[in-house]
């Protein structure tokens, strides 16, 4: 089981948190030398909400791994966008994904071996960004954020001759729940309102043995459908993604593939219709949880 009282200053805590900044010092490095190389080739680029994008902007969207004052830590910013990237550049993209997963590995190793050692990791490595005292001044940023730090940016394996951007709203994580496990959760609430005493009799009257499911509800997010130009090794011919991170295509002379316009907005209802096989029953179980039975 992992010591979570170590001594962050104690040797195997210290040299581990030694490496993790030299690792993020290799990922700044290779992120400065991607970006450059991007501002040195101005390739073909679209990016979402932007007639013609800045030459600076993927500095922006590659360098943003810090929280801003009072954003939600789970929330991250999202760069849409489609780059025509020649051989030399997408190497630098991929090293920098390479960096990105070196760096997330070591942060998930210290975060089991040592979990005090985290925190003190998290207040170190700002000091290793570039000129930040002018960036927290600047933006009010407070600390970095992980999720936004390791992200993968995507390389299309193949030429590809068009992409459907679309807004994707009915996104779900579903989690099992016992009614031992329900009924808990309930009285962490108030017990004394009427609702929650309504919602603690109706899971009395279910069988202590059924299996529940709390499900929240994701955010928007925009998914891209890559169609290629030829068929895959695999024999596939098109490919969906989240975009969330710019997605680098094979430069194909120095054109970017058809690219459809989405909605500004992801939008407000459900696009999609419900499944007939749907494993949910349509009304809320238990509210206050979000939970449902199964049919």
């Amino acid at each position: 089981m992992a010591d979570t009282h170590v001594n962050p200053s104690s040797p195997s805590a210290y040299q581990l948190l030694l490496q993790l900044e030299q690792r993020f010092d290799h990922l700044l490095d290779t992120i400065e030398a991607a970006v450059s190389l991007y501002e040195q080739q101005l390739p073909a680029t679209w990016v979402f909400h932007q007639t013609t994008p800045s030459n600076n902007w993927l500095r922006k969207a590659l360098f943003d791994m810090w929280h801003e004052q009072d954003q939600d830590g789970r929330e991250t910013r999202n760069y849409i966008a489609v780059v025509a990237a020649n051989n030399e550049l997408q190497a630098a993209i991929g090293a920098v994904n390479q960096a990105k997963a070196s760096f997330s590995d070591l942060l998930q190793h210290i975060k089991q071996a040592f979990p005090q050692a985290l925190s003190d990791a998290k207040s170190r490595l700002p000091q290793r960004h570039p000129h930040i005292d002018e960036v927290l001044r600047r933006n009010g940023l407070a600390r970095l954020h992980l999720k936004q730090s390791w992200r993968q940016l995507p390389i299309a394996p193949a030429a590809v001759s068009r992409i459907r951007f679309a807004w994707y709203s009915s996104g779900r994580s579903i989690k099992r729940l016992s009614v031992k496990e329900a009924e808990h959760k309930l009285l962490q609430l108030d017990t004394d309102a009427p609702h929650i005493r309504i919602q603690l009799r109706k899971l009395a009257g279910i069988p202590s043995s059924e299996v529940l499911a709390q499900v929240q509800t994701q955010a928007p997010l925009m998914r891209a459908n890559l169609f290629f130009t030829e068929p895959l090794d695999d024999g596939h011919t098109r490919r969906a993604l989240n975009a969330a991170m710019p997605i680098f295509v094979p430069d194909n002379d120095q054109r970017l593939p058809h690219i459809n316009l989405p909605t500004p907005q992801p939008p407000t209802t459900r696009t999609r219709a419900r499944r007939r096989d749907e494993k949910l029953e349509q009304d809320v179980f238990l509210p206050s949880l979000r939970v449902y039975r199964y049919r």
